[in-house]
């Protein structure tokens, strides 16, 4: 009898196990899905065929405005295409370029420290001195959106082109975030990293179609140089640390087509 009565409370004991864990998650799923709906919405390259992805950035504590460049490549590091770049960035226009008679003025501007990693690398617009868009040689308009305030989601497509496994890398710098490492007299004179601080720093994930995964988080593989003047990516990260708060994470979601 008491055999029967401790196998009973161990059945009630798995089952409550089991009923709390279905609540959380559903709980957990209803809360992903409020905020979700509560985010700044970007839509680029929608009318390409290929593989419909969303992109959803949380902002950290240290978010301020940054730039950012999102593209694809294939794993042999290969650039294939841009899925979103700031539109300043794209287009080689700051709305805040020039301070004249008592207000901000839109106007042409360069920042080859803003996002080196991607500039360098990409191949939509002709390379001239600082490996960026410009205004006579812009980004085309099915990549590019205005700076998001706060946290958003990007819903764009990977074409055909990158193939069934990929790498999405994401690229985020902002101004003036000094520190101990990073200090405004590291490089003297040189107006480029003035305007950087620390430097861009550098998400990556590898995206597989064909696997059960449907939900990758990017992690930070490096940033970029400080000032512009390679492409290089550098892997240690230790003397970043504002910069590693800018976003709180980066998930990338496969869609169904």
């Amino acid at each position: 009898m008491l055999k029967q009565h401790t196998m009973m409370n161990t059945k009630r004991f798995f089952l409550f196990i089991l009923i709390s864990f279905f609540t959380i998650m559903h709980s957990l799923s209803a809360q992903e899905s409020i905020e979700r709906s509560n985010l700044q919405k970007l839509i680029t390259n929608n009318e390409k065929n290929g593989i419909p992805i969303e992109i959803v950035f949380e902002k950290g504590i240290e978010h301020y405005y940054p730039l950012m460049a999102v593209w694809v490549e294939d794993t042999s590091g290969k650039y294939i295409h841009p899925l979103y770049v700031a539109e300043s960035m794209a287009n080689g226009r700051f709305r805040h370029a020039k301070y004249e008679q008592g207000e901000w003025k839109s106007d042409r501007k360069l920042i080859p420290s803003a996002l080196p990693y991607w500039s360098h690398r990409q191949t939509d617009v002709s390379n001239d001195s600082v490996f960026l868009p410009t205004p006579e040689r812009p980004l085309a308009d099915a990549y590019t959106g205005a700076t998001p305030t706060n946290s958003f989601v990007l819903k764009t497509v990977v074409e055909p082109l990158a193939g069934d496994i990929f790498n999405v890398l994401f690229e985020i710098n902002q101004s003036w975030d000094w520190n101990e490492f990073w200090y405004n007299s590291k490089y003297p004179g040189n107006k480029e990293y003035l305007k950087s601080a620390q430097p861009a720093l550098v998400y990556r994930v590898t995206i597989d179609v064909n696997d059960q995964k449907r939900k990758y988080k990017m992690k930070p593989v490096g940033h970029s140089h400080p000032y512009g003047a390679n492409g290089k990516l550098y892997e240690d990260i230790s003397t970043l640390t504002t910069a590693l708060k800018i976003a709180d994470r980066i998930i990338v979601r496969l869609k169904d087509k």
